[in-house]
C-alpha cells in the first residue's frame, strides 16, 4: 500500500500542478479538500481524469467520489478495490 501511496502522491502532484513536497509531506489520512490539502471542485475534476488515465477507474457517482477523495489513503483503497 505504501508503494501505491507514493505513486499516487506523484500523480496527484503532477495532475494538479502542485509542488511534489506539498503532496509528499501530506499525511495520507489528511483531508484532500478543505483544511488538508485545500483542493476545490476543479481539482476534483482533475483527480477524476487522473484516475481514468492512470488507473482506468471511473467515478460513477458523487457519493463514490466523496468517499474516494476523502484522503490519499482512501483514494489508494478505492484504487485497490476497483482496479481491473
Amino acid at each position: 500500500m505504501e508503494e501505491l501511496l507514493n505513486e499516487l502522491r506523484g500523480h496527484v502532484a503532477a495532475s494538479l500542478r502542485l509542488e511534489p513536497e506539498t503532496v509528499n509531506t501530506l499525511d495520507a489520512s489528511a483531508p484532500l479538500f478543505g483544511v488538508g490539502l485545500g483542493l476545490d471542485s476543479i481539482d476534483a475534476l482533475e483527480l477524476v481524469v487522473m484516475l481514468e488515465r492512470e488507473y482506468h477507474i471511473r467515478i460513477t457517482d458523487i457519493d463514490q467520489g466523496r468517499q474516494a477523495f476523502a484522503s490519499l489513503a482512501s483514494l489508494a483503497e478505492f484504487i485497490v478495490k476497483n482496479r481491473s
